[in-house]
């Protein structure tokens, strides 16, 4: 028996070890969007830029965002949906408009959605038609730009010859429970996608995707069906990407922690119910999630566990070098993205645990039909 955990101490030290190597690579090599003050090569005009915000519910951070997007002087417009809030969003958005001629506001209607699509969804799609523009940047309510944002996003999405750009925002966490769990949302694709591949092959199955800050070529992404052809997907963001590439369109995400950040959830309460709205879907199918679960726990917390219990020597020291190898691809991810690197990155196992516990809760929620988000029941 000492010999088959020692083995399998082994193998996940192994697997952590080569984990952590590819994400040091993959944040080394990571493009990313430079601040308009920094030296830039310079490029043609990308034409008329529409900026486009969604918000439902949003009182608490549609002014820290509207605001964010009227200070920057490469936007031709800017316009918001107010999705059918329930508080102060339309009023906040429409007292800032007034100080703008750029800013529209306009509201969804309170009759509810169309059969078939989802909030997220049905808004880009609604302020699409509302845009002019030949790029257009779609940025979430809790996201704020830095001065000089969108075109730091439109000269790298130039640069690289991209019909959409992710530039992903910097995660801002406060509470235990966000300081435990957004980090993964970067190192997980930094770990896992191989992102140079994914940039020259452009392969569907490696395409990523981050709503919160997103820029698309108008052409390109009606050329795809626009948010239509995602009407349902809970990661509408993902299938997006996977929609472009499928139609031969080029898609990255870039390190965006210089020009942006993001503050999803000001509560544990709120991360909770934000993961399991979506962590259901993220694997495919149940037996994906709990089979990638399994893995997960397996090479990130088993090496830390045996490190610490096991009574066999060589056992420790392999679970010694898995929870080493845990925390320095942590380090790597959060020095690119401008995570707090100590001690958050020693709690790498602990978040491992967290997110397979919200899967296991999403999954529960999802299969009694429970799930809500922003006042709305999502479908089973």
């Amino acid at each position: 028996m000492t010999r088959v955990i020692r083995t399998l101490a082994a193998a996940s030290a192994i697997a952590a070890s080569i984990a952590a190597a590819h994400s040091i690579w993959n944040s080394r090599t990571l493009p990313t969007a430079i601040p308009p003050e920094q030296p830039r090569e310079p490029g043609a005009n990308v034409g008329r830029i529409s900026l486009l915000l969604p918000a439902r519910n949003e009182a608490e951070n549609i002014s820290t965002a509207l605001t964010s997007a009227i200070r920057q002087s490469d936007v031709d417009e800017i316009i918001v949906l107010d999705d059918a809030s329930t508080d102060h969003t339309a009023d906040i958005a429409t007292d800032l408009a007034a100080k703008d001629l750029r800013v529209q506001v306009h509201r969804g209607a309170a009759d509810g959605l169309p059969l078939g699509w989802l909030g997220k969804a049905w808004a880009c799609e609604r302020l699409s038609h509302y845009a002019t523009g030949d790029v257009l940047v779609f940025i979430d309510a809790d996201v704020e730009l830095n001065p000089g944002a969108v075109a730091a996003a439109t000269a790298i999405m130039r640069d690289l010859d991209l019909d959409m750009v992710c530039p992903y925002p910097r995660q801002q966490t406060t509470t235990a429970l966000t300081r435990l769990v957004q980090p993964l949302l970067q190192w997980s694709w930094l770990t896992f996608v191989p992102n140079h591949l994914s940039m020259r092959k452009q392969l569907p199955s490696m395409a990523v995707g981050n709503g919160q800050f997103l820029v698309v070529n108008a052409d390109s992404y009606r050329r795809v069906g626009s948010h239509e052809s995602v009407a349902n997907e809970i990661l509408e963001d993902v299938a997006l990407a996977r929609a472009f590439r499928v139609a031969g369109l080029r898609t990255a995400v870039v390190d965006g922690s210089a020009i942006a950040q993001c503050r999803m959830y000001t509560s544990d309460r709120a991360l909770v119910d934000g993961y399991t709205k979506s962590l259901w879907s993220a694997f495919g199918s149940t037996p994906a999630a709990v089979t990638t679960m399994a893995v997960l726990t397996l090479v990130y917390v088993l090496p830390a566990v045996l490190a610490i219990v096991s009574r066999d020597q060589a056992t420790r020291r392999w679970g010694a070098l898995g929870y080493v190898a845990a925390v320095g691809g942590r380090v790597a991810v959060a020095r690119r993205t401008g995570q707090r690197v100590w001690p958050d990155s020693l709690a790498a196992p602990a978040s491992v645990v967290s997110l397979a516990a919200l899967t296991g809760l999403s999954l529960l929620r999802h299969r009694r039909g429970t799930i809500t988000w922003k006042g709305r029941a999502l479908p089973r």
